[in-house]
């Protein structure tokens, strides 16, 4: 493990095996719990979210970077989302072929015929990429995506650096466990969270989480719920079904949910298609959507983070136009930017069609769906392009160039899986916050990272999906 965990310490399999003991505990102690499959709605019986034995090696340079560029993305996705032209324009294409996509669109078209009625934005998003290594041995930072919906393990991810000092400690690393950097997004989010109520500014108002039917990683938002009660604001979880049985709008468009006010609608459910299992689910949406309760995200900010609009923005001049004589800032964000190619149709679609299909290798193939376990690989993006090529139903994905991250070998620690090296690959995230008051941003940060490894041989999915696991960068 280059700048990190030396071989002769990863294969000594009896320390490994000492330590992995250690580890699990660690976590335990620490809080770093999922539920599990079996009963995902409770506590009873937890386990500790799979990790991994060592952190991976990061270099510090893409890292500062990607925590620089953290607060212009808040700025950039604020901005789309204030953009209805621009959101129009990009999504044209997508909505006439996704009726996913297209019924979010609906709403966010209603809203605005009505008038957004709460000039509060709250936004907690995270923006996740990936280190590309290019033959001559050059590494460069280039993101994924932004999540501007449910970007989860901020809370899980607080608890990790303790995790992984202890685990070095133990292995007589002293060194590396002080490399390991503090982080804490939970605080961050919370702090967010809680501005965007105090705005509100009803005390008797709660914070509403919006959560899915079976809520396995519960425990990582459990995390941001504390931080608010330590505030004295008061928090309640509810799914669909529930607003749609017991939410209703008074006079002012003040959104009560079981006769509570609630002042922010944190959304950690509703981002894709299965999520709303009939009409009331998208009755209870748009009831959200239309109230005077701050939305997070609001309608036109979990648009902004379509792979569409990720698609279109890597276009010339597009950047520009949200950053009007501020080349430093369209610079440092094009930077993070990976190969982007429309699949639109017309000549330029039909460009991309065929580089796709000669080199499928290449290139990831992305449909407009959230939450891991979607993309498209190799022979697949010939199976599927093959289809699709000369209709307009390409124009629901997006094609990007597929990043090759430098693998690490690392033990990936899962419940009920046997002990094994593993060649593995990183994602690195960067949670962003900000509130908006009126024209005024009244706070814009970056408040911690995220780091989630994979075994090389799975392409795609994330924790929650039970592909990734959690990791600490540990920076040289």
């Amino acid at each position: 493990m280059a700048q990190g965990i030396p071989s002769d310490l990863l294969m000594n399999a009896t320390l490994i095996n000492d330590l992995a003991v250690v580890a699990k505990d660690a976590a335990l102690l620490q809080g770093v719990l999922m539920r599990v499959k079996e009963s995902p709605n409770s506590s009873e019986v937890v386990t500790y979210a799979p990790f991994t034995l060592f952190p991976t090696p990061v270099p510090k340079a893409p890292f500062l970077q990607a925590m620089a560029v953290q607060t212009h993305y808040n700025t950039l996705v604020d901005k789309i989302s204030q953009d209805p032209d621009f959101l129009q324009a990009a999504l044209a294409s997508t909505i006439a072929v996704d009726d996913f996509t297209a019924r979010l669109f609906k709403i966010h078209q209603q809203v605005l015929k009505e008038g957004r009625l709460q000039s509060i934005v709250l936004g907690l998003n995270r923006s996740d990429y990936m280190l590309d290594q290019k033959e001559d041995g050059h590494t460069s930072l280039k993101q994924i995506e932004i999540n501007t919906f449910a970007a989860s393990f901020g809370g899980l991810s607080s608890r990790m650096p303790d995790v992984h000092r202890h685990i070095l400690r133990v292995a007589g690393r002293l060194e590396e466990s002080q490399r390991i950097i503090d982080n804490n997004p939970a605080v961050g989010l919370a702090k967010a969270v809680a501005k965007a109520w105090e705005l509100y500014g009803s005390k008797q108002a709660v914070v509403m989480f919006l959560v899915e039917e079976n809520q396995r990683n519960a425990l990582d938002q459990r995390f941001i719920e504390n931080e608010l009660w330590k505030r004295n604001i008061a928090t309640i979880r509810k799914r669909f079904e529930d607003v749609a049985e017991s939410g209703n709008l008074d006079q002012d468009k003040r959104l009560f949910v079981d006769s509570q006010e609630v002042a922010v609608v944190y959304f950690r459910n509703g981002y894709m298609p299965q999520n709303y299992e009939s009409e009331k689910a998208w009755e209870a949406r748009l009831m959200m959507e239309c109230s005077l309760a701050v939305k997070c995200p609001d309608i036109s900010t979990h648009l902004a983070g379509t792979k569409k609009v990720q698609q279109v923005l890597a276009k010339p001049g597009v950047l520009e136009h949200f950053f009007p004589d501020q080349p430093q800032i369209v610079a440092q964000v094009r930077a993070t930017f990976a190969g982007l190619y429309t699949l639109d149709m017309g000549a330029e679609g039909d460009k991309t069609v065929a580089m796709a299909l000669a080199t499928p290798n290449r290139f990831v193939l992305k449909p407009q769906r959230e939450g891991g376990g979607n993309n498209i690989y190799g022979q697949e993006i010939c199976e599927v392009l093959g289809k699709v090529k000369d209709s307009a139903e390409r124009t629901a994905f997006i094609l990007m160039d597929k990043i090759q991250p430098v693998p690490t070998q690392n033990y990936l620690l899962r419940r009920g899986t046997p002990l094994q090296i593993s060649n593995c690959l990183s994602e690195l995230g960067f949670f962003g916050t900000y509130v908006r008051h009126g024209k005024d941003m009244v706070m814009n940060d970056c408040v911690g990272h995220l780091l989630r490894t994979k075994s090389s041989e799975h392409l795609d999915g994330g924790v929650a999906a039970g592909v990734a696991v959690l990791d600490n960068p540990l920076l040289f």
